[in-house]
């Protein structure tokens, strides 16, 4: 296994075991919270800069961190390869901020009560983007069903599934504004990258 997907893992399963320990002043401290809330600025929301970072090494019980730490190792392995390792990191933070930014707006825009954020999510959604982009024709097999498409299709319509529960409320506390955030942080480093739009006119 590649060193930095080695290490994410690794950080996020201490994340995990660290909330266990530590309780809830942790989980506090690091998740993600809205900077702005119904109740205004800054008032009784325990934001801190670092939170748009670190909430993507702690997650919500053990069914989540499992499913995440599934989708780094399958993907992270090929891309980080494909990458290399510096840029690898690069990326995958990058997409666990842009998801950062995506929930944090949509949950100002939409005028919601202040609430935890926490997951790898984010920078997993990235990594799926990168993976169709770099292996687009490759087969992955959906879970629920297990039903095998190329990778690029599987992207397609998995944005497209996190648009419309997004859209519509589906799936109450999941955060899929932030998935899709991760997904669009990711396409804009892979054009800046490669220079195409909006970088460059090739």
């Amino acid at each position: 296994m590649p060193p930095v997907t080695q290490a994410l893992l690794g950080l996020n399963i201490i994340g995990f075991a660290l909330q266990q320990l530590l309780g809830p002043g942790f989980m506090t401290a690091l998740a993600l919270w809205p900077p702005v809330s119904a109740a205004g600025p800054f008032d009784n929301v325990p934001f801190h800069i670092w939170q748009p970072i670190t909430y993507a090494f702690l997650h919500g019980n053990l069914m989540h961190l499992t499913f995440n730490m599934i989708g780094l190792w399958m993907l992270g392995r090929d891309v980080e390869h494909a990458f290399g390792s510096r840029r690898y990191l690069q990326y995958y933070m990058l997409c666990v901020f842009t998801a950062a930014l995506a929930q944090m707006f949509v949950v100002a825009l939409l005028d919601q009560p202040p609430f935890p954020t926490v997951g790898a999510s984010g920078g997993v959604f990235g990594l799926l983007l990168a993976y169709g982009v770099l292996f687009p024709r490759r087969r992955l097999m959906l879970l629920f069903p297990p039903i095998p498409m190329q990778a690029r299709t599987f992207v397609i319509l998995y944005g497209l599934l996190e648009l419309v529960l997004g859209v519509t409320g589906t799936q109450s506390g999941v955060a899929h504004f932030a998935h899709l955030g991760g997904l669009v942080g990711g396409f804009f480093l892979l054009q800046y990258w490669r220079r195409r739009w909006p970088f460059g006119h090739h």
